[in-house]
């Protein structure tokens, strides 16, 4: 009988093809040059990253030394990431910046793969999104106490919406990266919450109406994070085993496996949730305010687009083309760019250099870490008062986050600029900023936090 240590001796590398492999070979005993011939057919072939990058579309000019900077890092990590062996097209936005180490698809960027899922190209935070809700011609003032009340922001749960509709249990509970109970507790508990970070609840009114709009932006919370952890370690032992020179954070999950099907049905589910997240909470609080709205669209940024067997990664891009938006409404598209600017509604089409994409915002230059260095010795309220001047900016935790600021974003005009030079969709539309909340520095009351101030 051939066994697993025969096959590795004739210099076939362990995987689980051997087990099929095994089975055939001893019910048709197969040796000698029939048995190398079936080796030969059936065992994985090893996939080689390319020596050189695949090109790709720059769809971003740097305007000064600080975007000098952060658009040649951009640069350099998309020429290692497009050595990807699955990658066929790329770009970039203009609110581009690196997100890790090199060769790591940078926030603002969009890569076209063959047959493969990378869970590091969507992140962690599955579905970041937007959704915008018109309220019509209700005071702001009102809708933003309303929003107080009824939003979620910073870490854990919430008990007071924890009841999902029957038919999303039923389709979490038949997928195989969505039945365990963790999956379960973050749907629920997670449900009508968003976040950290830069996520928002941002009111403000139309240029063209003059009525008030509603809009949140966050993603998938604790289910996705959960997901994309699952998919890193599939993701990982595929490329141990078909692409082991591939860097670790591009590893993929072939689309044509088991794994592959039920990870790509997994992203669909959390992409439902996330919708029911954002509608969930605007309908909390027209609920509140007693009023109905009149139209309501959401789109992701963070997620994986599917054409054929084209599997678009968007890392904070925001998709065009109503092909990769099957909920479109009158093709409209969200893009915020920072509290104190208008969010715009663009449309827009596919062109051979935007791939169908556009920014997802204003994006960063540098870290957040960066950033509050450059305002050392300079007081967080000071900075509030003359960065959100005039706007009724609230942090949920009670803690200003200057890295949330607008200060720490890029000009927003260069980006609309280059929008409009890049061929990245049309503004048909400006909602006029009355008021955000964010999250804040909600870790400031931390207990470990408070440990290290008393030793101060």
């Amino acid at each position: 009988m051939i066994t697993g240590k025969d096959i590795i001796e004739l210099g076939y590398q362990p995987g689980k093809w051997f087990r099929d492999a095994l089975l055939y070979i001893n019910q048709y005993h197969l040796t000698g040059q029939e048995l190398i011939d079936f080796l030969d057919s059936v065992s994985p072939k090893t996939i080689e990253p390319r020596t050189e990058s695949l090109p790709f579309h720059l769809n971003i000019r740097a305007e000064d030394e600080e975007e000098k900077e952060n658009v040649q890092r951009v640069i350099e990590t998309m020429n290692e990431l497009m050595k990807t062996p699955t990658l066929e097209k790329g770009a970039v936005m203009p609110d581009a910046c690196p997100s890790g180490e090199t060769g790591q698809i940078p926030v603002g960027g969009v890569v076209a793969a063959r047959n493969a899922l990378h869970p590091a190209m969507h992140s962690a935070d599955i579905c970041c999104s937007v959704m915008l809700t018109n309220l019509g011609f209700v005071s702001p003032s009102t809708v933003m106490d309303a929003a107080q009340g009824r939003t979620h922001f910073g870490g854990g749960g919430r008990e007071d919406f924890t009841e999902l509709p029957q038919d999303l249990v039923e389709k979490l509970k038949s997928n195989h990266f969505l039945r365990d109970k963790k999956s379960m507790d973050f749907a629920k508990y997670h449900m009508a919450t968003q976040g950290d970070g830069n996520h928002f609840l941002f009111v403000g009114q139309s240029r063209n109406s003059g009525e008030t709009i509603l809009i949140t932006h966050h993603g998938s919370r604790g289910l996705g994070a959960h997901l994309y952890k699952q998919g890193m370690e599939v993701a990982e032992k595929f490329r141990r085993e078909i692409s082991p020179l591939t860097h670790r954070r591009n590893a993929w999950i072939p689309f044509d496996t088991t794994e592959g099907q039920s990870y790509w049905g997994a992203l669909q589910i959390v992409r439902e949730w996330t919708r029911l997240n954002h509608s969930t909470i605007h309908d909390a609080i027209s609920t509140v305010l007693k009023v109905d709205y009149s139209d309501r669209f959401w789109n992701e940024h963070n997620f994986i687009f599917k054409e054929g067997d084209l599997f678009y990664h968007a890392k904070g891009t925001t998709p065009l083309d109503d092909k990769m938006v099957p909920d479109s409404y009158h093709g409209l598209r969200i893009i915020p760019l920072n509290m104190a600017e208008p969010v715009l509604i663009v449309r827009g089409d596919t062109t051979t250099t935007n791939l169908g994409f556009a920014p997802h915002g204003a994006g960063r230059n540098v870290s957040r870490s960066a950033h509050k260095r450059k305002y050392e010795g300079k007081s967080q309220e000071t900075l509030f008062r003359e960065q959100t001047h005039g706007l009724d900016i609230r942090f949920y935790s009670g803690h200003i986050d200057i890295s949330e600021l607008p200060g720490a974003y890029k000009n927003a005009q260069t980006v609309k600029n280059q929008m409009r030079e890049f061929g990245l969709g049309e503004v048909v539309d400006e909602i006029i900023p009355y008021g955000c909340i964010m999250a804040g520095d909600w870790h400031a009351d931390a207990p470990w936090r408070r440990k290290r101030n008393k030793s101060k």
